[in-house]
């Protein structure tokens, strides 16, 4: 078993920067495809950024150009660099582990909210 634990979440005003860390029980980043995604209140779980075992990098449309995904094998540790925040980013904030074996195996961080607010 793999436990995901995010932090680095917060309020914050428009326009400002906040980071989030995910860090894993195990080092298994190296072997999996790692993201973030949010959900906001009344809505679906979206994804925001995504990043591959070979380092490609995946945006959702609307926080491309804001938001940086990062990831530190060694340290097991997963990052989202988020700028120019806007209150459309207010959301609880998900860390995801896909480990790529056969079936793929998910794993889920409790989440961190993000509250973007003046």
């Amino acid at each position: 078993q793999v436990q995901l634990v995010e932090s680095g979440g917060g309020l914050v005003q428009p326009g400002g920067s906040l980071r989030l860390s995910c860090a894993a029980s195990r080092s298994i980043f190296s072997l999996s495809t790692v993201g973030w995604y949010r959900q906001a209140s009344g809505k679906q779980r979206e994804l925001v950024a995504t990043v591959a075992i070979g380092g490609n990098t995946n945006y959702a449309d609307s926080v491309k150009g804001r938001f940086t995904i990062s990831k530190d094998n060694a340290k097991n540790t997963l990052y989202l660099q988020m700028n120019s925040l806007k209150p459309d980013d207010t959301a609880v904030y998900y860390c995801n582990a896909r480990l790529i074996v056969i079936p793929p195996q998910d794993y889920w961080g409790q989440g961190t909210q993000v509250t973007v607010s003046s």
